[in-house]
């Protein structure tokens, strides 16, 4: 299996928010952007595998400003790291401005994603190679991310989580 690199697993898409994609205060659905990120996540692990993937967990959220009716978001995916059989991607959310074009973050989401056989039974995916430094800061990160994940599902014993125990021990 070749290896990858972050840049080859890029997904971007831009949309428009629609009257039917917000509540009654003209604010975007947090059901209807995790949906967004969902796909585009999806998107980014498979490239990445070039495999059928399916959602295994959406690890984290952060709804950081609200998205209002008639905005203009940009959403990117990025396989932040691959494990044997899962990856994760990190999606980041932009408002942009109509007038000046310029761009905002508003949001961010972390997924993980397990490639799959015609069975539905997990398969081993490529190495990624981080290049950049923001790349290496998410990349050293999923494993720390995966162990407190693993430790909160009862699958890892919080003695066993080595990257973890870093944190505390320096």
């Amino acid at each position: 299996m070749k290896s990858k690199t972050a840049r080859e697993t890029l997904s971007i898409t831009t949309i428009i928010v629609l009257p039917n994609d917000t509540n009654t205060q003209g604010n975007l659905f947090g059901g209807q952007l995790l949906a967004w990120m969902d796909v585009i996540s999806s998107v980014a692990a498979h490239r990445h595998c070039k495999r059928v993937v399916v959602t295994a967990a959406v690890n984290n959220v952060s709804f950081q400003k609200p998205i209002r009716h008639a905005s203009i978001v940009t959403l990117e995916a990025k396989v932040s790291r691959a494990f044997s059989t899962s990856m994760e991607i990190i999606v980041d959310v932009f408002v942009e401005d109509q007038i000046t074009g310029a761009r905002e973050k508003c949001n961010e989401a972390i997924y993980t994603f397990v490639a799959v056989d015609q069975n539905g039974a997990p398969i081993n995916v490529p190495e990624l190679i981080p290049e950049t430094e923001e790349e290496k800061k998410r990349f050293e990160g999923a494993l720390r991310r995966k162990q407190l994940s693993l430790i909160l599902a009862g699958k890892l014993k919080a003695s066993e989580a080595t990257e973890l125990k870093k944190l505390f021990l320096d």
